[in-house]
């Protein structure tokens, strides 16, 4: 009897320390899970970016810029020689970090992850024609760096051949990724072209800095640029002189341009000009046609156009001779930007106070020394 007693005390207390242990590691997750709504957001200006830091892993949330309210994608970036915590969320694609192989669509993103020292790891990229760096051009012919083809159709054998650790790239609104997403390699979905103020896309260095442990760099570099650009953005704010300003040209019966809330149109009213269409809401870009922008902006005082081949004025009259209506190619004041020729697609998007440095001196000659670094008066000849 006595020992059939002794049995039932062992088992009882048997339950009970494991009644204990299983309350205290639920609690321990649910304090996990807890933790990752609490804490703080380290991104200051950026509105569609989410970085939160915790003991075993960062938490990175991308908005979707095209349906409020949702997140495009979620990650969890987790050291790349420690274990994988319990309590990331569900939802969240792991990446192990720092990144030491990336395929990279855009040179605007191969120029940032150069910038802080990592360009080692850019082992294929997508759409080569537009990387202006050596780095990338010598890796490719050397066989040390993929080209993986046309970003809208890359070959999915030739990235399978080198498995990437994460896929970098832009994505567009409905778009999808195709056999790619089916391949297990982490997409990183850089919506940073979609903020709507120029400081604001420079601020996802972070993400960059996260991704390469390189968080004290990157946080550096947005300090330096932040402060950079608004001491440039108080000095054009001084002048009382806003000169009209539009920009590109019409295609195929369709011209494009920024909406009123876009990063862009942030650049010419910081600059100290006048946008025709500012007081749109939009932060993508307008489809207008020829006749619209004139009625609205036929007075304009400058414009701005990027192109990938050199023009001058009397090539720019040719190919539409609609140009020459407008008050700013009369008086010669067409600037041009070659994007081919020129870093200008790789270094603003993560440095704008370069370019908004040459949008003074270009809307208010005098104002800042030195010459201009991308754009120039479209040649007579």
């Amino acid at each position: 009897m006595k020992k059939q007693l002794d049995i039932g005390v062992t088992k009882w207390r048997f339950i009970v320390v494991m009644t204990v242990m299983a309350m205290f590691f639920c609690s321990c997750r649910h304090s996990g899970k807890h933790e990752i709504h609490d804490a703080d957001n380290e991104v200051e200006i950026a509105s569609g970016l989410n970085i939160s830091h915790y003991r075993n892993f960062t938490l990175v949330e991308i908005k979707n810029p095209w349906r409020e309210g949702a997140m495009l994608q979620t990650y969890a970036l987790v050291p790349r020689d420690s274990l994988l915590p319990d309590d990331i969320p569900d939802d969240a694609i792991v990446v192990r970090t720092p990144v030491k192989s990336a395929l990279v669509y855009s040179s605007v993103h191969g120029g940032v992850i150069k910038e802080l020292g990592e360009v080692q790891s850019i082992t294929g990229v997508c759409d080569l024609e537009y990387f202006n760096m050596p780095e990338v051009i010598t890796g490719v012919k050397e066989g040390r760096i993929v080209d993986a083809g046309k970003s809208v159709s890359p070959t999915v054998e030739k990235i399978m051949s080198f498995m990437p650790e994460v896929i970098i790239l832009s994505p567009f609104q409905n778009g999808g990724y195709g056999i790619l997403a089916n391949l297990g390699i982490p997409i990183i979905e850089c919506a940073d072209y979609m903020e709507n103020t120029p400081v604001g896309r420079a601020e996802w260095i972070k993400l960059f800095g996260e991704l390469y442990d390189k968080r004290a760099e990157a946080d550096s570099i947005f300090n330096s640029v932040k402060d950079k650009y608004d001491s440039l953005r108080s000095v054009a704010s001084m002048t009382k002189e806003r000169p009209k300003v539009i920009s590109e040209t019409v295609m195929s019966g369709v011209w494009y341009v920024p909406g009123g809330s876009s990063y862009m149109a942030h650049f010419y009213v910081d600059a100290g000009a006048e946008y025709p269409w500012a007081d749109n809401n939009s932060a993508g870009s307008l489809s207008l046609d020829f006749a619209q922008v004139y009625d609205k902006a036929g007075d304009a005082d400058f414009w701005l156009i990027r192109s990938t081949t050199q023009m001058t004025r009397e090539s720019f009259v040719k190919s539409n001779p609609l140009n020459d209506k407008f008050k700013a190619c009369k008086d010669g004041n067409v600037y041009q930007c070659c994007t081919l020729e020129t870093t200008l697609f790789q270094d603003f998007p993560f440095h704008p106070e370069i370019l908004l440095e040459e949008y003074i001196k270009i809307f208010h000659p005098g104002m800042l020394p030195g010459d201009l670094k991308y754009f120039a008066p479209l040649p007579d000849e």
